[in-house]
């Protein structure tokens, strides 16, 4: 039978791979990934670019060059990030060409310690754009609300953008707004919107934790609600993404769309993003198996992605039955008192730029150390 992976394509899914190596380039791994796995685009973070460069020392010849050459740590993190999403941009191209525009990207974030500066983030979108210099690159911005400017502002520039860090539907339907309005924006200037392409990262796994940790503080304080919380666990973040497809799927039935359709524009993909499962309860392709519909992009770390070419279940179920089901589980979660909107819009969104600001800063600080070491070595 043909790889899962592989045939995922069939209902409309893209499979992204949501890390990046560098040692991927050389050892052709990347290259196979594509090749055996259907892996149609890539996507990275200051978490990802932390691992990879903190650990062995396949950036030590760079970070050293650099080094010599007066570059302090933070202008190093930025050439090392530079070099390896141009290098992955590359190795992507062919498809891109092939997918006439629509697969083939690499994502690079943004200063995740710029979430919340929409001046600043635009200043640094300017700058990266030309430095990567790719066709196929995309620019990571968080669905914050200083960040949604800078979507319309990046997108009526012709610059492709991910939109990340999104949980809630409500929020959501704020970044839909900002991809249509820069659309329309660049359309105003009398400029093109067709090639222009982004994708909006609906993270998952994480409101799943989220919705357990308060379910078991309630259950804790009220053991009576054991059961209806238990016919709860593992759906919510299912639930909840089904939702924002649905969404997805009324803008693209509105008159707006229509008439940006019309003049060649490329509909806002939704991209299922955190889709490892951190519950060794659940299933470990849960949330590739639940989200699979068309018009999808399914971000999958290498874990996900080996356990999903072996037992993953590649059938439709983002479907109007499921979609009505998602509806009822997430009132059943309210119905109890809990607040998916203080879930999903305030704590994960808080938590999850929180977070990357924090592996930036480590990463800053770890190619320091390692600068200081290999100067001290040399």
């Amino acid at each position: 039978m043909a790889n899962p992976m592989v045939r995922l394509q069939e209902e409309g899914v893209s499979p992204w791979l949501d890390n990046l190596r560098r040692d991927m380039f050389a050892s052709g791994l990347l290259d196979r990934m594509i090749r055996e796995d259907g892996i149609r685009g890539q996507t990275s973070n200051p978490t990802i670019f932390q691992k990879a460069i903190s650990q062995g020392s396949l950036y030590d010849e760079q970070i050293l060059d650099l080094a010599r050459s007066g570059k302090e740590a933070e202008e190093i993190v930025w050439e090392l990030m530079i070099q390896d999403v141009r290098s992955a941009c590359d190795v992507f191209l062919p498809l891109h060409q092939v997918a006439e525009g629509r697969d083939g990207f690499v994502s690079l974030e943004l200063n995740p310690t710029m979430a919340h500066d929409s001046a600043g983030s635009l200043a640094q979108a300017a700058q990266l754009v030309p430095r990567v210099d790719r066709p196929n690159l995309m620019l990571k911005v968080p669905a914050t609300p200083e960040g949604l400017p800078v979507v319309t502002e990046l997108l009526s520039r012709g610059v492709h953008v991910n939109v990340t860090l999104l949980f809630s539907v409500q929020r959501y339907e704020q970044v839909l707004d900002a991809w249509m309005t820069g659309l329309e924006k660049r359309l105003e200037k009398g400029a093109s919107v067709r090639g222009l392409h982004s994708v909006a990262s609906f993270f998952v796994s994480r409101v799943d934790t989220e919705a357990e940790k308060r379910m078991d503080e309630r259950v804790k304080a009220n053991p009576a609600l054991a059961a209806q919380c238990d016919a709860l666990r593992g759906r919510i973040a299912v639930a909840n993404a089904r939702v924002a497809y649905e969404l997805y799927q009324q803008k693209l039935n509105s008159p707006r769309w229509e008439r940006l359709k019309a003049q060649g524009a490329s509909a806002q993909r939704p991209l299922w993003a955190s889709t490892s499962t951190k519950n060794p309860a659940y299933r470990d392709t849960i949330y590739v198996d639940d989200l699979i519909g068309p018009d999808c992009v399914n971000t999958m770390p290498d874990e996900t992605i080996v356990a999903f070419r072996d037992h993953g279940t590649v059938c439709r179920t983002l479907t109007p039955e499921n979609l009505a089901e998602a509806h009822k589980v997430l009132e059943s979660f309210a119905s109890l008192g809990f607040s998916l909107e203080d879930i999903t819009n305030h704590t994960l969104v808080r938590e999850g730029v929180e977070k990357f600001a924090v592996s930036y800063r480590d990463l800053v600080e770890a190619v320091r150390v390692q600068r200081e070491k290999l100067l001290a070595q040399a």
